[in-house]
C-alpha cells in the first residue's frame, strides 16, 4: 500500500492529481507539501516542473474503516496500487521467507482484530500477487458492508490494515487486502472499459470520454492502455466528476 509519493507535473495541481492516481486516493485523504514551484524557460517556454510530496492523513491511517471509507477512493485488482518491489527498509536487499511469513502473519492478524471490533469473524486466504504483493483475501458471502459503494470502505480497511502492520512488522512491504476476490473483477471490467473505449477512439478518430471514475479506475485505464500505440490518456475535470480521456494518435 502506497502511503507516500514524490511527483512531478507542469503545475502543482497536475502533480497532485498524479500523485492521487498512483495511491489510489482522493484528495482529501492526502497532505501534501510542495518541494518546488514550476517555473517558466526562457522566452516563456516551458521551465522547471512542480514537484511536491504528498502522504496519506495520520487520522485515515489510524481511523476506523468506516469513518474512513469516506476520504478514501476504491483502486481495485489486488490493489491496483502500484505496488514497489519487495525490500528491506535498510535496502539490503529482499525479505526472507520467515519474514514475508510475518508480515502475512501480522496482517492476517490485523484483520481479524477489525473484523472482531465490529461483530464479524471470517477465513482469511494468503496469496503471493503478481508483482510479489502480499493478498490477504477475506472469504465469505457476507462481506458486501466491508467492500461499500464502489469499494470504498474496503480500500479504507486496506489502507488502515497496511498501517498497521508495517507498524507492527517495522517493514514496508506490498499488502493487499481483497474481499472475495472482488478486485480482480473490478479491475478486469474496467480493463475491458478501456480497451474497446480505445477501439472506438482509433475507429472514429476522435477523443472518447469514458464516466466519472475514481482515482483508482483511472489508474487501471492508464495502465491498461499505456503499452497501446495507438492511443494516448489523460485525466480531465474534477472530483468526484474527473474522467479520463482517450485520444487516438
Amino acid at each position: 500500500m502506497i502511503r507516500e509519493v514524490t511527483t512531478e507535473g507542469p503545475s502543482v495541481a497536475e502533480a497532485i492529481d498524479a500523485a492521487l492516481e498512483e495511491m489510489g486516493v482522493q484528495q482529501d485523504a492526502v497532505e501534501y507539501e510542495v518541494l518546488e514551484e514550476p517555473g517558466r524557460g526562457i522566452f516563456g517556454g516551458s521551465g522547471k516542473r512542480a514537484r511536491v510530496k504528498v502522504w496519506v492523513k495520520p487520522e485515515i491511517l489510524l481511523g476506523r474503516p468506516a469513518e474512513a471509507a469516506e476520504d478514501v477512493e476504491t483502486d481495485d485488482e489486488h490493489a491496483e496500487v502500484a505496488v514497489s518491489p519487495p525490500h528491506n527498509n535498510d535496502g539490503e536487499g529482499e525479505l526472507t521467507d520467515a519474514e514475508l511469513d510475518a508480515i502475512a502473519d501480522a496482517g492476517v492478524q490485523t484483520i481479524g482484530e477489525i473484523l472482531s471490533f465490529v461483530g464479524m469473524e471470517a477465513e482469511i486466504d494468503e496469496f503471493e500477487g503478481d508483482e510479489g504483493e502480499i493478498i490477504l483475501d477475506i472469504v465469505g458471502d457476507d462481506f458486501g458492508l466491508l467492500i461499500g459503494r464502489h469499494g470504498r470502505t474496503l480500500d479504507a480497511l486496506q489502507v488502515l490494515v497496511a498501517a498497521i502492520t508495517n507498524r507492527r512488522t517495522g517493514q514496508r512491504y506490498p499488502l493487499v487486502v481483497d474481499i472475495s476476490g472482488y478486485r480482480h473483477r473490478r479491475r478486469v471490467k474496467i480493463e475491458e472499459i478501456a480497451h474497446r473505449a480505445a477501439d472506438r477512439a482509433v475507429r472514429q478518430h476522435r477523443p472518447v470520454s469514458l464516466r466519472p471514475m475514481t482515482s483508482f479506475e483511472r489508474r487501471v485505464v492508464h495502465v491498461a492502455l499505456r503499452d497501446d500505440r495507438r492511443v494516448t490518456t489523460e485525466s480531465e475535470g474534477d472530483e468526484p466528476r474527473r474522467m479520463v480521456i482517450i485520444h487516438p494518435r
